[in-house]
C-alpha cells in the first residue's frame, strides 16, 4: 500500500496526501545508517545484517534465545523494592518510579533468575532487566543474585549471569552500594566450593555492577562493542584531562587487554555457552575428597 494517495480538491486540482508511517515498523541502524524492517531485525536476533551492529535485545527475547524451550523455571518473581529512604527526585517518589517501571517491564524488578538448561546443560541463569530503571542494582537485585548463587552452590550447578546495567540504584543510597559487597561475597563462596560462574557482558555494563559481580566470572564473555567500565569515557577524559584511545571500554578493547576471555557474536552465544558449560561437567567416575579417582576405578597399569 502506498504511503500517499491522490485526491481532487473543489477546484479539480490533484492533491497528494501523505500518510504517516506507523511506529515500530522501521528502525535506523545506529552504526551504518541503514533503514531496517523491524520484523527482519527481530528474525536476525536484533543484529544489523549489514554491519553486525548489535541492537539492545529485550530480556524476554534473550531468555527465549538462550535457554532450552520449556526448561525455564523462574524464582523470586514476587520480590519488590521498598522505599526505606523516602527518596524523591524532581518531585516524584521512588515508589512511584518502581510502579511505573513494573508497569513497563513487568514484575521482578531489574533482575530475573531461574533454573534452566542451556544446550542440555543445567545452570542457574540470571538476566539483568535493562528495561527496568536501566538495570540498576538495588536491594532486590542484590538479593536475587545472592539467592541465585546460593541455589547454584546447593545444587553444585554452574551459575550464568547476563549483565546489562547502569550501576547501583541511587534511589536506595548506601543500601544499593551494599549489594556490591553482598553479591561479591556470595560469588566468593562459589569459588571456594569450585562451582563455576560464567559472566556475559552486554551493552552497557557499567557502574557498581561492573565494579563488582559482573567482572568476577571464571569465564567472562562479551557481546561485540558492548560498553563495559565503571565510569563513562567522557567522565574519565574530564577527570584525567587526556584523550582516551579509540574503542576504549568496548568489548574488543577489553579482550585485547585481558579483561574478558572472548567476544562472541549473538548468534553464536548459546553454542559458546553450551560448550563452556560442558567444560565444567562433574566427572562421572566416583572420587574421594582429594578429587582423585577411587582405587577400584583407577585404570589398570602394566
Amino acid at each position: 500500500m502506498a504511503w500517499w494517495s491522490r485526491s481532487e480538491d473543489r477546484q479539480g486540482l490533484v492533491v497528494e496526501t501523505k500518510k504517516s508511517v506507523p511506529k515500530g515498523i522501521w528502525t535506523k541502524c545506529e552504526r551504518c545508517g541503514t533503514t531496517l524492517y523491524e520484523a527482519d531485525l527481530d528474525a536476525n536476533l536484533r543484529v544489523c545484517p549489514g554491519c553486525n551492529h548489535h541492537f539492545r535485545m529485550s530480556t524476554g527475547d534473550r531468555i527465549a534465545m538462550i535457554v532450552d524451550e520449556g526448561s525455564w523455571k523462574e524464582h523470586d518473581r514476587g520480590l519488590e523494592s521498598s522505599d526505606p529512604l523516602g527518596f524523591r527526585v524532581d518531585g516524584k517518589r521512588y515508589g512511584d518510579q518502581v510502579k511505573s517501571a513494573t508497569k513497563k517491564a513487568g514484575p521482578g524488578d531489574a533482575y530475573r533468575a531461574g533454573t534452566a538448561t542451556i544446550g542440555g546443560q543445567q545452570a542457574e541463569a540470571g538476566f539483568f532487566v535493562f528495561e527496568f530503571m536501566g538495570g540498576s542494582m538495588g536491594s532486590v537485585v542484590g538479593e536475587k543474585i545472592t539467592r541465585q548463587f546460593e541455589r547454584a552452590l546447593a545444587a553444585r550447578r554452574p551459575a550464568v549471569m547476563f549483565c546489562a546495567s547502569g550501576g547501583a540504584r541511587m534511589q536506595e543510597g548506601v543500601l544499593s552500594l551494599m549489594q556490591m559487597a553482598k553479591t561479591s561475597a556470595a560469588r566468593s563462596r562459589l569459588r571456594e566450593a569450585h562451582v563455576p560462574y560464567v559472566a556475559v557482558l552486554l551493552h552497557p555494563t557499567t557502574g557498581g555492577v561492573a565494579a563488582s559481580v559482573a567482572m568476577l566470572g571464571d569465564i567472562t564473555l562479551a557481546e561485540p562493542e558492548a560498553l563495559v567500565g565503571f565510569a563513562g569515557p567522557r567522565v574519565i577524559e574530564q577527570t584525567i584531562r587526556q584523550q582516551l584511545p579509540p574503542g576504549f571500554q568496548r568489548s574488543e578493547f577489553l579482550l585485547e587487554h585481558g579483561m574478558v576471555d572472548m567476544v562472541v557474536h549473538r548468534k553464536d552465544l548459546k553454542a559458546t555457552l553450551t560448550r563452556t558449560l560442558r567444560w565444567f561437567q562433574v566427572p562421572s567416575h566416583p572420587a574421594d575428597e582429594t578429587g582423585e579417582l577411587a582405587d577400584e576405578e583407577m585404570p589398570a597399569t602394566d
